[in-house]
């Protein structure tokens, strides 16, 4: 049970694993695009091509999905960046139960955005961990960590490769051990618990006020969707998807060069990747090729 791209290693390292795949269950198809085109989920595509059963229930509340769901008579449910809740009818349907991989180091990061609220946090570490599912918001038991560092320029678009992987080999590992009863299930701790909400849009504008490192965090965590951005001294709009704290001062949002460092509130950033809106990703040199941003220009 998955959807985005964050969920389709687990799906292929249980495949070649020798699991028997009885059904996926993914998110309906969305418009996207210019056409407004109906679009399969990563998850649900792979698995078509995979000649696998798949299934995009809008809601998993109706006593026909529940028993649809039932009659798989599965051994487990794997679930990951599902995005649907599963009542407890469906929790309990698979008979050692439903899994979930989830990308952060419980109870710290419970819920949307455990990846982008580590970064922007500041966390020098996070992880994956198989977990229990059980009917409260990623409460369950741990059965499995695995743990990597945060780097100092890591963005959620590294961050989210590297723990897919991770998280596919530690789901692998694991799900033989529970099967077998050979793993023990650790209740979460009951302090340090936190809660990852889904990013606002309203968040993520820039807010040249702020000190540098604060914004540096947060233009990391959100890239590369949303995008943290702001507004061109031209009057465009531009996401920021890689910066760099350096030194300096000067009033906020005012470059301090002609090569992209911003003052903020306290220090300054320098702009590494650029997206002006209607326009490619490019690094900040081939965007000041095009657009020239002199020195004592204001960002807004």
């Amino acid at each position: 049970m998955g959807s985005p791209d964050f969920a389709v290693p687990t799906l292929v390292a249980l495949k070649e694993a020798g699991h028997q795949i009885v059904c996926v269950y993914s998110q309906p198809a969305k418009p996207a695009g210019r056409g407004k085109a109906l679009r399969a989920t990563p998850v649900h595509s792979w698995a078509q091509a995979e000649g696998i059963e798949v299934r995009t229930p809008a809601s998993l509340k109706s006593v026909e999905a529940q028993e649809a769901f039932a009659s798989l008579k599965a051994d487990a449910a794997i679930v990951v960046a599902y995005g649907l809740i599963l009542p407890k009818a469906i929790l309990e349907a698979p008979r050692l139960g439903c899994f979930n991989l989830h990308g952060s180091l419980l109870p710290r990061w419970r819920g949307a955005a455990p990846m982008q609220r580590a970064i922007e946090a500041g966390d020098a570490e996070t992880g994956v961990q198989v977990m229990a599912m059980e009917v409260g918001l990623d409460t369950g038991g741990i059965y499995a960590t695995a743990r990597t560092p945060i780097a100092p320029d890591e963005t959620t678009g590294s961050l989210h490769d590297r723990l897919a992987l991770l998280g596919a080999r530690l789901m692998v590992e694991t799900l033989p051990q529970i099967a077998h009863g050979g793993l023990k299930c650790v209740p979460q701790a009951e302090v340090g618990i936190t809660y990852a909400a889904k990013i606002d849009r309203a968040e993520t504008r820039i807010d040249w006020t702020k000190p540098s490192e604060i914004l540096d965090r947060a233009i990391r965590a959100f890239s590369p969707y949303p995008g943290a951005w702001c507004v061109l001294p031209d009057g465009a709009r531009a996401k920021i998807l890689l910066s760099r704290v350096e030194d300096g001062h000067g009033s906020a949002g005012t470059t301090l060069d002609d090569r992209l460092l911003i003052a903020c509130g306290q220090g300054a950033l320098r702009v590494l990747v650029v997206q002006r809106e209607g326009k490619g990703v490019v690094p900040a040199d081939v965007f000041l090729h095009g657009h020239w941003i002199p020195k004592d220009s204001r960002f807004g």
